[in-house]
């Protein structure tokens, strides 16, 4: 009897596993989205090598995005059915053998095919089904774990993109990439290895309940990806993030560029990067803790409008202080917008396929990956003025809080589900 008691004291005591699956997906998105914005630190190096104009590195970035947000489609379905570790795990592992490749690129053609498929695909690979697993371990601080699981992004803004101009600086702009390709595969690949999908496996409810009080059917409970496609919720989620995505990602790319144009030092204007990765660190730790208590639904809003309000910021700005000001408002507001919509999408369609619809939603912003940075490069080598572009970032994000505020109205999917 007693050796039983004090075995159910040592189950007790063991550490909840779902943060474990928490600090893997950190260290995933730190490693593949602190590798994608790099690319600032190196659009002058590829400019002056290949001599190409700003909006065709521009397209670089832009290619990778679309492919790291759209192949969700793909990745999401394949981790529901095959297990997120091991899409993780290869995405890892493309996402090194990319930036080793880009590395060896002699044309401007052969850096789209190395850096853009490479590390668009890595992460593709990865991010959907990692971001999947995490909201199956938890329902209570389902955005506070998606907020930390996410911030690896921001933590990878802030150290990879000065990592890599140190790199560039010391050893030259081809060795950099193959010296973060290699970190990138390593410390990728083995965080991978920490991914699990059900945390009934290791013997335990969402976060940490004992088994025996909760069913096994609400980790599997939800709407199916054909259905939930279909609501009013999901197209007013989709065009929310269709329409703000064309600016959202336009200050990795240009806005080093931006300060420079602006007589900024090289060397400070790398630093605003990282200042959006310290905002957007502290948007994703602190901000997805509070979604959880004021409602994730009407943060999201929130979000839209704070993006919106830091870009208008930017359209002025021109010293570094006050890009500083835009790069620190803009991250926080970012921050908590990428760590919130996961939880939001499992919040209205449960987590039976969550990586699927995530998967689908994520198109969205792969689109506007696509053009926005892309269309302000091409923009800026017309009129060699970044003020049209930046205005319109701001009104999309505008126009994005007004369709988060009608998508609110609608009914959720989910209420159905319970009802039945």
């Amino acid at each position: 009897m007693r050796n039983a008691v004090m075995h159910a004291g040592y189950r007790r005591a063991k550490p909840f596993y779902g943060w474990y699956v928490v600090a893997a997906a950190f260290v995933v998105t730190l490693v593949g989205f602190g590798s994608a914005y790099t690319f600032s630190s190196f659009v002058e190096s590829l400019q002056r090598e290949f001599g190409a104009s700003r909006g065709s590195v521009s397209l670089v970035f832009s290619f990778a995005g679309f492919l790291y947000f759209g192949l969700g489609i793909v990745s999401g379905p394949l981790a529901d059915r095959w297990g997120a570790r091991r899409l993780a795990g290869l995405g890892m592992a493309l996402v090194g053998l990319g930036m080793v490749l880009a590395g060896q690129a002699q044309t401007i053609l052969q850096v789209y095919a190395a850096y853009s498929i490479g590390i668009g695909a890595g992460v593709g690979c990865a991010y959907v089904p990692t971001l999947g697993a995490v909201q199956r371990w938890f329902v209570r601080r389902r955005g506070f774990a998606s907020g930390l699981a996410v911030s690896g992004i921001g933590v990878g803004t802030l150290v990879m993109p000065p990592l890599a101009t140190w790199l560039i600086t010391s050893l030259g702009w081809r060795e950099a990439y193959v010296v973060l390709g290699v970190v990138a595969a390593v410390a990728g690949i083995g965080a991978s290895l920490l991914i699990a999908d059900d945390p009934r496996r290791h013997g335990t409810g969402p976060d940490g309940d004992p088994l025996e009080a909760v069913s096994g059917a609400p980790l599997r409970q939800g709407v199916s990806i054909r259905g939930a496609v279909k609501t009013a919720r999901f197209a007013g989620l989709y065009a929310a993030c269709l329409i703000s995505a064309f600016g959202v990602f336009v200050p990795f790319v240009h806005l080093v560029p931006f300060a420079v144009d602006h007589q900024v030092a090289p060397t400070l204007a790398v630093l605003l990067l990282g200042m959006i990765g310290v905002g957007s660190t502290a948007g994703r730790f602190f901000l997805g803790g509070i979604a959880d208590r004021v409602g994730r639904d009407a943060f999201l809003i929130a979000m839209y409008l704070g993006m919106a309000v830091s870009l208008a910021i930017w359209a002025i700005a021109g010293s570094f202080w006050s890009l500083t000001v835009f790069a620190l408002l803009f991250g926080l507001f970012y921050g908590g917008w990428v760590a919130i919509l996961p939880a939001v999408v499992t919040d209205h369609f449960g987590g039976r396929n969550v990586g699927g619809i995530i998967g689908i939603l994520y198109t969205s912003v792969a689109v506007g990956t696509l053009l926005g940075p892309s269309a302000a490069g091409f923009a800026f080598d017309v009129s060699h003025s970044y003020f049209i572009p930046v205005a319109i970032s701001a009104a999309a994000n505008l126009v994005a809080a007004v369709i988060a505020v009608a998508t609110m109205r609608t009914a959720s999917p989910m209420a159905s589900v319970a009802q039945r």
